[in-house]
């Protein structure tokens, strides 16, 4: 039996509000969540069954059908290295960087509405890649999960996406060494490939955010020196799952100052859909890429710093 999540979006709140929702689900006794954007639909594990694949990555279990459409099965247990059930009811089915995937799970219970102000970091305890944050509720703690890490692991395209750019010449890194550029990004291996790649192209100055607050906080202390706001930042890069304050409020935050309303944001996130590239556009966004695009990034970041490429402005001397 499958429950789609299409009826549960239709519920999500207005845009900009820092609020969003997940699913919750179990494995073993450990609670864990997933962002109902990023959801398809849930169905039961019995009703589907699993292909083998030879060779298929040590996470993967098999292929399923749904609707018509073979997709890889990850085993979530296995790959969180924590005891599960000898029956996992439920397979999570995710649309997550443009690539549909199922993740089998003990059970789902339920949806739950919460602020991103009520999400902490998860705390350093060892390898928590794989943990971008805890909710506390009803005595319980749930832990939020970073899927895309886990995909990027499986699948070699995303990943080679993520780290493959275009050898930039001296004289455009010349160029793209002028610009401050302020990046918010929960994800731990996220932030530090977008910060390396943004530095191997040229873009030395870049302040590096775990989340939207921090962002918003430093762009705040930038309001308060006496310099025009283009000589202390020129462009926001903002993911919009994150712990404290959600790109979406990032941006709406953004487009309210005064000062930093003119500053180009960029919306780089799994969660770039139909939907949600309409909300980033009545909030303002100056540009949205999905994950993991990283090239297409760094082009649109030239467009909106310098109006055109930067190949074309260094050949304009």
């Amino acid at each position: 039996m499958a429950e789609t999540m299409g009826d549960k979006k239709g519920i999500l709140l207005e845009t900009g509000t820092n609020e969003f929702e997940i699913v919750e689900f179990n494995i073993g006794t450990v609670n864990y969540g997933i962002n109902v954007a990023k959801v398809r639909e849930v169905i039961t594990s019995a009703d589907f069954p699993v292909t083998a694949m030879p060779q298929a990555h040590p996470y993967i279990d098999g292929l399923f059908t749904l609707r018509g459409r073979s997709m890889p099965l990850v085993n979530l247990p296995r790959c969180l290295n924590v005891a599960g059930t000898d029956k996992p009811k439920n397979i999570i089915v995710t649309e997550i960087n443009n690539y549909n995937i199922g993740f089998l799970v003990d059970n789902v219970s339920r949806i739950h509405r919460i602020s991103w102000k009520e999400m902490e970091p998860a705390p350093e305890v060892g390898d928590q890649s794989r943990v971008v944050g805890i909710i506390k509720m009803e005595g319980r703690i749930v832990l939020l999960l970073d899927f895309e890490t886990i995909i990027a692991e499986i699948n070699p395209e995303v990943n080679a996406k993520l780290t493959t750019i275009e050898e930039a010449k001296d004289d455009i890194k010349e160029l793209r060494s002028q610009e401050h550029i302020v990046v918010a990004e929960d994800s731990p291996m996220l932030r530090e490939l977008i910060v390396e790649t943004l530095h191997e192209s040229g873009y030395r100055f870049v302040k590096a955010s775990s989340n939207g607050k921090e962002a918003w906080d430093y762009l705040m202390s930038l309001t308060q020196i006496d310099k025009p706001i283009t000589d202390l930042v020129r462009l926001v890069i903002t993911d919009i799952e994150m712990p404290q304050m959600d790109g979406h409020r990032l941006l709406k935050l953004i487009r309210e100052n005064d000062r930093l309303k003119e500053v180009p944001v960029v919306l780089f996130s799994s969660l770039i859909n139909e939907e949600m590239r309409l909300k980033g556009e009545a909030l303002g966004a100056s540009g949205q890429i999905s994950k993991p695009e990283i090239n297409q990034l760094i082009q649109l970041v030239d467009t909106l710093i310098f109006g055109k490429s930067a190949k074309d402005v260094a050949k304009e001397g």
